[in-house]
């Protein structure tokens, strides 16, 4: 099994002990904090989507709307109305990772379902029905007039190809990376799942581009890297006081990434951001490590430099074990 599938614990282990080291140097195990101070803990960990998506540009981002725990599908509905989205939606916890609990919704129904069990806040958005998703990774240091871009992703979404003879649950089973879905897609597709999947038909599986989720990433970083530059610093430097993170977008066209029109950010990911490229499965694991250790530097200088310049404070360790014990809380009772 490549790497990319292993255990986050495993593929951070020798990673770990240089952001031991840095820790050392900076005097704080929760330096991160300071990366991005707009953000709760940086964006390292247990920030609220909602809130960092109000710090973008009102052009680039889609509609968002939050969803308090136990609100009434009338309510909600009432709330999309208002808004101007219609279904198709995208719902998703407010505080999450990984696409955790994240699901496309068509109908009225199916939304009245997904709350019956919700236990969280959420939020939603209208599904962006654009063809192409990618990942950037952007970082400048607060000194410099302009930032860098490190990583571009192209995502391409879990699907499966009809043979004219296999079965939904044949072709899962022949695909590695649907395979490791297979529980929650049979779950998903019920009425399919026994049925032949004509010849040379693409079935889409999983309709967002998220590697926990199946999504093949692709390292276009040598072909976008500088293309992308003046858009997403543009974008960037209109986020108050953010340096270091993960642009995740859906564009209309290739062309929309350099353009900037017909771009919508889906999500914006501060310090706990991976530089998605490394995930390429042409990607070497010591290869992937050397990105990391220049990735954990690069944060590094930036949330020093805020600390010791800007008087940012470090998170504490009081409030890290607070927010740690509100994190598993609340995946405690989100997971019932």
């Amino acid at each position: 099994m490549h790497w990319e599938f292993w255990p986050m614990w495993l593929v951070y282990l020798p990673i770990s002990l240089y952001y031991i080291y840095l820790s050392f140097k900076a005097k704080s195990f929760f330096f991160f904090s300071a990366a991005n101070p707009s953000i709760e803990t940086g964006g390292m960990f247990f920030e609220s989507k909602f809130s960092v998506l109000q710090l973008l540009p009102k052009a680039y981002y889609p509609t968002t709307v939050y969803i308090p725990t136990d609100a009434p599908i009338a309510t909600v509905m009432s709330q999309l109305a208002n808004n101007n989205i219609s279904f198709p939606i995208i719902i998703k916890p407010n505080r999450g990772e990984r696409g955790w609990r994240v699901q496309k919704i068509d109908t009225q129904q199916a939304l009245a379902a997904y709350l019956l069990t919700n236990r969280i806040d959420t939020i939603i958005q209208p599904f962006i029905n654009y063809s192409h998703e990618f990942s950037v990774f952007y970082y400048r240091h607060p000194t410099s007039a302009t930032g860098s871009i490190s990583s571009v992703t192209k995502k391409e979404l879990l699907h499966v190809i009809g043979d004219g003879k296999s079965t939904l649950a044949e072709l899962i089973s022949k695909n590695h990376r649907a395979f490791l879905q297979s529980k929650t897609l049979q779950e998903q597709f019920q009425s399919d799942w026994n049925t032949v999947i004509p010849l040379n038909e693409h079935k889409l599986l999983v309709p967002y581009g998220n590697h926990a989720r199946g999504a093949t990433f692709i390292d276009v970083t040598a072909q976008y890297q500088y293309k992308v530059l003046e858009v997403f610093d543009a974008i960037a430097k209109a986020i108050p006081d953010f340096y270091y993170g993960r642009f995740d977008v859906k564009c209309e066209s290739e062309a929309s990434l350099y353009t900037g029109v017909g771009l919508q950010i889906v999500e914006l990911n501060g310090a706990g951001a991976e530089p998605a490229h490394i995930y390429d499965p042409n990607f070497k694991f010591w290869k992937a490590q050397r990105v990391l250790y220049q990735h954990y530097k690069i944060m590094y200088q930036i949330a020093r430099y805020n600390h010791a310049n800007s008087n940012i404070p470090f998170l504490s360790y009081r409030m890290f074990r607070q927010l740690r014990k509100q994190e598993r809380q609340y995946k405690k009772v989100a997971n019932g």
